[in-house]
């Protein structure tokens, strides 16, 4: 993109501008020079305006909501600019001074300073953004009433035309040098679209803060009037902003992230405190020291008095939104403070698993060897017909202790040398209804209650389909357990899907979980001797964690244990997923 065309819209101003300079100087001072004038200083504030709403539909978030104050104030600025074209060019006569118009010329600064201040290039969290933004509202807030309790008595309560000019152009100065200074400090923070963007905007404003000044000395001296040379850099500078605002489509501008120390936040901040502190004062002078007309007095402390309820209103929601703020990083802390545990308990836990799986299956190897040679010698102990009942009696307990041991060790290899197997998709579905479907048929008659709720559109996921059909047959089987134990009740098994994974739950009725943090080691067992290893649940934990999944345990309030699992649910046509779950 050549230099001339990326700056074509400059270019154009430019040109607008000196056109209209020959135009100034080739026409005598009249009624058609002042139309001319008129008609375009409010054509090009329109069109700023619509171009500024344009870019507004554009864009999302903080940037939206600049382009459309910023769109505000040059509609402001539009309506003022209309009533000289209606007094002028069709009414031919001059505009009234004061005039109501005065009010929209001050005020179309203010949402421009807004625009500013909520600071579109920069990212900030959304509580954030709302504090700084009613810190700034309320300085807003109190520049309108500043301008009321300044500049409507000598305008509206006892008209005082000397005083209003000069209050009136005080203000306005003081309104302009603040809008350059916000741009200032924003360009100095900014990236280099949003820099290009704020030095635009503040050059063009100095243009035009400057040339009201000069346009304030010839009205007092009677040298001014419309579509004079004077004229001329406020038509220009208004082709500038146009320019600024359709330029800005094409740089790039990017948002930087707000540091901890954000010094922009605390001036405002500060200066937000500073404002509602000069209420009482400004209040206090009106009362005592003031010497204008009675009802412009009592003008100014009604103002001061609706400026505090106002104001107030804002510190209580202020105060408000940091209260919420504040809640809010502390159930995030705790939030992170929790899932920092469960993260530890999982790292222990599966340190726990990988150690003692290489301890048993070395220990279980050796057992192994004498414990086949007990057996061999007890059984042809066992068939010696030469034995005395008593003898047989002692012999049969030493095979079927030496069986049941036997069992533990091939349970102890089982849990140690767990290998994952070949992965595919998984009906989970269809897994839980076998589990449930099993143990439901071995309870018959039992006042135990079985009920399942699965999603129909439940998504398969990737995995070995026997260990999670185990995993869930342990599952159900201490379940059952527990309401054998408290003489029956009801199994509860849910199955769905939330953000991409298949979470089931086993909820029963029983007397719940003991010891919650010790549910899923190994050995850990409630039941008698001889009815459990405490391997089982380990084994589930195992298998879950082997899946990439998450298991956790938990008591309910109403009573009885709920195991909640979470799997990752599976993408048939995903090479990739496939290829790391056989890794």
């Amino acid at each position: 993109m050549s230099l001339f065309w990326r700056n074509r819209w400059f270019v154009l101003a430019g040109g607008i501008t000196l056109a209209f300079a020959v135009v100034s100087l080739a026409l005598p001072r009249g009624p058609l020079l002042a139309a001319i004038s008129d008609n375009a200083y409010f054509l090009l504030s329109f069109i700023a305006a619509a171009v500024m709403l344009s870019n507004a539909s554009r864009e999302s978030g903080a940037e939206r909501q600049f382009w459309a104050l910023m769109a505000a104030g040059c509609l402001l600025w539009t309506w003022n600019q209309f009533g000289w074209v209606y007094f002028e060019v069709f009414l031919h006569k001059s505009l009234p001074d004061p005039s109501f118009l005065d009010v929209a010329l001050f005020l179309h600064l203010v949402p421009m300073i807004a625009a500013v201040g909520l600071r579109p290039h920069v990212k900030q969290g959304e509580q954030r953004f709302a504090i700084g933004a009613l810190d700034f509202v309320l300085l807003v807030v109190w520049w309108v009433f500043l301008y009321a309790f300044v500049v409507f008595p000598s305008q509206y309560i006892s008209l005082n035309v000397p005083e209003y000019d000069r209050t009136w152009g005080a203000l306005y100065d003081i309104q302009g040098c603040v809008l350059l200074l916000v741009l200032g400090l924003a360009a100095h923070s900014a990236t280099a679209g949003w820099r290009s963007l704020f030095l635009n905007l503040m050059f063009a404003g100095g243009i035009y803060s400057l040339d009201s000044q000069a346009v304030n000395l010839a009205v007092a001296n009677g040298k001014y009037y419309s579509g004079c040379l004077y004229d001329v850099p406020l038509l220009g500078t208004m082709a500038w902003i146009t320019a600024t605002a359709l330029s800005a489509r094409q740089w790039p501008r990017e948002v930087v992230s707000a540091g901890d120390d954000d010094a922009w936040s605390k001036r405002t901040l500060r200066l937000a405190m500073l404002a509602i502190l000069t209420l009482p004062g400004m209040g206090l002078w009106a009362y005592c020291w003031d010497h204008s007309p009675l009802p412009a007095r009592t003008f100014r402390l009604f103002t001061v008095l609706a400026a505090m309820l106002v104001m107030g209103i804002f510190v209580f929601i202020r105060q408000y939104l940091q209260d919420q703020t504040l809640i809010d990083l502390l159930r995030d802390s705790q939030s992170t403070f929790e899932n920092e545990q469960r993260l530890q308990s999982h790292l222990v836990q599966r340190e726990k698993l990988a150690s003692l799986g290489q301890l048993i299956a070395g220990a279980a190897q050796e057992i192994d060897q004498p414990l086949t040679a007990i057996m061999n010698y007890s059984e042809k102990l066992w068939s010696n017909e030469r034995l005395s009942s008593e003898q047989d009696k002692l012999v049969r307990k030493i095979v079927n202790h030496s069986q049941r041991t036997r069992e533990l060790v091939a349970n102890l290899l089982s849990f140690a040398q767990q290998r994952s197997g070949e992965r595919m998709m998984v009906d989970v579905s269809m897994l839980l209804q076998r589990s449930v479907h099993m143990r439901e048929l071995q309870q018959h008659g039992q006042k135990i209650r079985f009920e399942l709720e699965i999603d129909p559109h439940l998504p398969k996921i990737l995995g070995d389909g026997h260990q999670l059909f185990q995993a869930f047959v342990q599952i159900v089987e201490n379940a059952v357990d527990a309401l054998q134990e408290s003489g029956g009740g009801t199994l509860h098994v849910t199955a769905g899907c939330h953000d991409g994974e298949v979470v089931i739950q086993f909820s029963d009725s029983g007397p719940g979980v003991k010891e919650l943090h010790r549910v899923f080691d190994p050995f850990y067992t409630t039941k008698p001797i001889g009815k459990g290893t405490g391997l089982g649940l380990s084994a589930v934990y195992g298998v879950v964690q082997d899946h990439k999944g998450q298991i956790t345990c938990q008591n309910k309030p109403e009573g009885g244990a709920l195991f909640v699992l979470r799997l990752p649910a599976g993408k048939p046509a995903d090479p990739q997923a496939l290829a790391a779950a056989q890794s």
